[in-house]
């Protein structure tokens, strides 16, 4: 059976299975039984972002959950990490974000959080998967004809085009309880100005509450990508595109840019001279914040290996070892909690500040941001002048499967061979994409030119697997 959950929930194409109508309603429904056989409350918080396939999920999404016995609580349009706040503030049994993230508008996905707000471990996943994937009906492949099976399920995974489910009014409460829970982490007190912040809301998820939040705080804030209509998610703007935020920056002579992704669990950063800043720049400003505090127990903050050298180099320098774990904020999590760690994440903006939840939010690290900000005094650019990075290159090589790279011999030779060139230089990252065909060959090194000729050496390899060959 093909594994429906990644590395971040389930994504796709948006009505295309198991992102359609029959395989929403199902999740929904296997969810709330799950719960009950586990002797939970079925109640189903529901979360989603700004996509317009966004509504008619929801609606399938609730439905299921009625049928499998639960009650579906809508927060309506709110950012992912509200839901797991939100789960654990209202003491729900669990929570489902609709959102694609960072993806095109024509996508979107299902992230589901227990009571405690944390993904499903796999286990549970793997329940899920087998029930939404007994539902099909592979004689009508993937189209329903309404009549129920034997057992008196579902007979397919999707309904008719024209089938209609009943809207789920919106919870307004909630989202102002998840801003009064951001409000009260904010602790910094200002000896002068506060500084002035553009906004990049990347036309997702807080485009409301992002700018409610700043503004509430007194904050003077310009804004970006605040204006959805159901297809500019993520379109040239917000943290996949922060170049337009680095120039809005300098045009405002503002302090700070904060550019989100859609469903804003994820944040990256415009200094004042129009620098871009990832999260691995809020690694360091963070745990040096944690260390000068006494509060960064072990010493260690954790990361994945997507992470460049030059974070690894500056925080040994302050005496705070780097630990790396797979791609992924769900593994970055286990890391943390496993080590006793209270801060880690990725690369690409996911922070988890474990004292204040188990998920990535990107107000939150937003905040914290801000808050190093106030309480220095100085420019972000001085904040963040370290980590010096390492030349990195990304490529993404579309596959037809997934294979282990290591069992095929042509590509694990080709990459034996660029990881001793590299060896006491660099290093050499290979993995395949949790939300997409692809694997990614990430390499770094000292020199740009080593960087270049390595991560084509390794792309050319794995570009056998897109077109048949190995």
């Amino acid at each position: 059976m093909p594994r429906l959950f990644g590395t971040d929930g389930i994504r796709g194409r948006a009505g295309v299975y198991p992102l359609d109508d029959g395989g929403v309603f199902s999740l929904g429904r296997i969810l709330a039984e799950s719960l009950s056989r586990r002797r939970i409350e079925p109640r189903v918080l529901i979360g989603r972002d700004t996509r317009e396939s966004g509504p008619r999920i929801e609606a399938a999404l609730a439905a299921g959950v009625r049928a499998g016995g639960g009650a579906a609580v809508a927060a309506g349009v709110i950012p992912t990490p509200a839901v797991p706040v939100l789960v654990r503030r209202r003491r729900l049994a669990a929570g489902v974000v609709i959102s694609a993230s960072h993806n095109p508008y024509t996508d979107n996905g299902l992230k589901v959080f227990d009571s405690q707000g944390q993904k499903l471990p796999g286990e549970w996943e793997e329940e899920i998967e087998r029930g939404i994937e007994a539902g099909r009906s592979p004689d009508l492949d993937g189209k329903s004809d309404g009549r129920p099976d034997e057992a008196g399920g579902s007979r397919a995974a999707a309904y008719a085009p024209h089938a209609v489910f009943e809207e789920v009014a919106p919870d307004t409460g909630l989202a102002e309880d998840y801003l009064d829970f951001l409000k009260g982490r904010f602790k910094a007190t200002p000896g002068g100005r506060k500084p002035r912040l553009v906004l990049d809301c990347a036309n997702g998820a807080a485009y409301e509450l992002g700018p409610r939040l700043f503004r509430g705080l007194g904050f003077e804030v310009g804004m970006i990508g605040c204006s959805p209509d159901g297809r500019n998610i993520n379109r040239d703007c917000g943290s996949q595109h922060p170049e337009r935020l680095a120039r809005a920056v300098v045009e405002a002579g503002a302090d700070m840019g904060i550019a989100l992704d859609g469903d804003a669990d994820r944040a990256v950063w415009a200094d004042e001279k129009g620098r871009v800043l990832n999260g691995d720049h809020t690694l360091f400003v963070q745990g040096r914040r944690l260390k000068a505090a006494g509060r960064l127990p072990g010493d260690v903050v954790v990361a994945t290996s997507m992470s460049n050298m030059g974070l690894e180099k500056a925080l040994e320098k302050m005496g705070v070892r780097l630990e790396r774990t797979r791609v992924g904020d769900k593994f970055v999590l286990e890391r943390m909690k496993a080590l006793g760690a209270v801060l880690g994440g990725e690369r690409s903006g996911h922070t988890i500040f474990l004292e204040d939840g188990p998920a990535g939010d990107g107000l939150l690290t937003a905040l914290k941001m801000v808050e190093a900000l106030v309480e220095s005094g100085a420019p972000l650019s001085v904040l963040a002048e370290e980590p010096v990075e390492f030349p990195q290159e990304l490529i993404n090589v579309e596959v037809a499967r997934r294979p282990d790279f290591e069992a095929i011999p042509e590509i694990r030779a080709v990459l034996d061979e660029v990881r001793a060139e590299l060896k006491g230089r660099g290093r050499l990252d290979v993995r395949y994409s949790g939300t997409e065909s692809v694997a990614r060959v990430m390499v770094e090194a000292d020199d740009p030119e080593l960087v270049r000729r390595c991560a084509r050496r390794a792309a050319g390899a794995l570009s056998k697997l897109g077109n048949g060959g190995a």
